[in-house]
């Protein structure tokens, strides 16, 4: 049996349990009801041994005292949590993640027969033992959280907030395993905000509010309780509707109307001279009530003669002339002229002719440009003249030009 006795927790000066005592024995379902913030989740790590905050008073297992034993030892004892939120190890086979859970030396020995005892409670993991645990769905996910934790042999099983993010179906079908759980021999202590499916499946409850235990009961004398019931299971907001529809002449506007009607002074009846006319209720058109016949003033809008718009003359503008400046242009043309007669004389010595100058973009666009479009070849020059020799019997020179080019070479006799 798990047994704590005035368990206080603090967070610095914040006190979030103060003399918490409650019992869990083998074979039964114990459920914690409270609001968000009432120190039902700091309860579940005391007794684990993983609670940051300063703990004072008494837990144990089976007489063996668990305050202040390292995580680990307390598994070792009997005791396993189902943290909220599952906490598996999703990147890693279903079978992996159960197997983890026997790594305690109370459950090496029997991990086999603890698997096979598993996967006949919970079949659905014996056909996902090779899935990879994160593509599986959140109450599968949730399954194989407490399958893990049963894996290590535990005498008590705490869950925290199991049925976190569930649908309503599944969060039925988290329950009724849970039932089998607690038929397999397991204590289950349970933390749960869904009230009504948790007391349900609950052999007792706890009430737990601002850090103390305000109630301890039966779970069906507290989900018959009318003050649980509007407190955790919404009891007030569903009697209101009820009690309106069986007394519905009983309403407040209802009994007041008499006294309204007793008390209020008869009007007044006004003199024939002053009273007012009664308004018909049939509507009256828009020319009726302005006075206007709203057809003749059509009529004679479009009987009268509108002058046609006066016809608009254009002129054209005549075109600007576009200053001119052929001051380049006549640069240009002198250039080349020079340039044409330094061409027609040969250069001393070489008797290479002078390229053409290239016509520019300016003339090209004018047309102007001399019209040629590769330079003419220069015409192969002549072989100096042989020098004279009125001797007779003299030696004469022969000069050969060379192919492609107007150079000549002197050959030898």
């Amino acid at each position: 049996m798990l047994e704590t006795r005035d368990i206080s927790v603090s967070y610095g000066k914040h006190r979030a349990l103060h003399g918490v005592s409650l019992k869990v024995a083998p074979g039964e379902i114990v459920v914690i009801l409270g609001a968000n913030g009432a120190g039902k989740s700091t309860l579940l790590k005391a007794i684990a041994g993983i609670c940051e905050g300063q703990v004072r008073g008494q837990i144990a297992m089976q007489g063996e005292p668990l305050l202040g034993l390292p995580p680990h030892k307390v598994v070792e004892r009997g005791v396993a949590l189902v943290p909220e939120g599952r906490g598996i190890f999703g990147d890693l086979s279903v079978r992996d993640n159960l197997m983890l859970g026997a790594n305690p030396d109370r459950a090496r020995e029997d991990a086999g027969a603890n698997f096979d005892r598993l996967t006949r409670l919970f079949p659905k993991l014996a056909e996902r033992a090779g899935q990879v645990a994160r593509t599986m769905s959140g109450g599968e996910q949730q399954m194989v959280a407490i399958g893990r934790a049963m894996m290590s042999n535990p005498v008590i099983l705490m869950l925290d907030e199991p049925s976190l993010g569930l649908s309503p179906l599944l969060s039925k079908e988290l329950f009724q395993n849970l039932k089998a759980v607690r038929e397999a021999g397991l204590g289950i202590l349970l933390v749960e905000q869904n009230a009504r499916l948790s007391l349900g499946i609950a052999d007792r409850g706890y009430l737990l509010e601002n850090g103390e235990i305000l109630r301890e009961d039966r779970a069906e004398v507290l989900r018959n309780d009318p003050a649980v019931q509007a407190a955790y299971l919404g009891g007030a907001a569903a009697a209101a509707p009820a009690a309106a529809v069986a007394r519905p002449a009983a309403s407040p506007a209802a009994r007041a109307a008499p006294a309204l009607a007793a008390d209020t002074p008869a009007p007044t009846a006004l003199p024939a001279r002053v009273r007012p006319r009664a308004q018909p209720s049939a509507s009256r058109p828009a020319a009726q009530v302005a006075g206007l016949d709203i057809d003749a003033l059509v009529a004679r809008a479009a009987t009268r003669a509108t002058p046609p718009p006066a016809a608009t003359a254009f002129t054209a503008r005549p075109a600007m002339p576009t200053p001119r400046s052929d001051a380049l242009g006549d640069m240009l043309r002198g250039i080349e002229k020079a340039a044409q007669q330094a061409r027609q004389r040969r250069s001393p010595g070489t008797g290479a002719a002078l390229a053409p100058l290239r016509p520019s973009i300016r003339d090209r666009r004018r047309g102007d440009a001399p019209a040629h479009t590769a330079p003419p070849p220069a015409p192969p020059s002549a072989p100096p003249p042989a020098p004279h020799n009125p001797r007779p019997g003299g030696k004469v020179e022969i000069w050969r030009r060379r192919p492609g080019s107007t150079q000549f070479d002197r050959m030898e006799n």
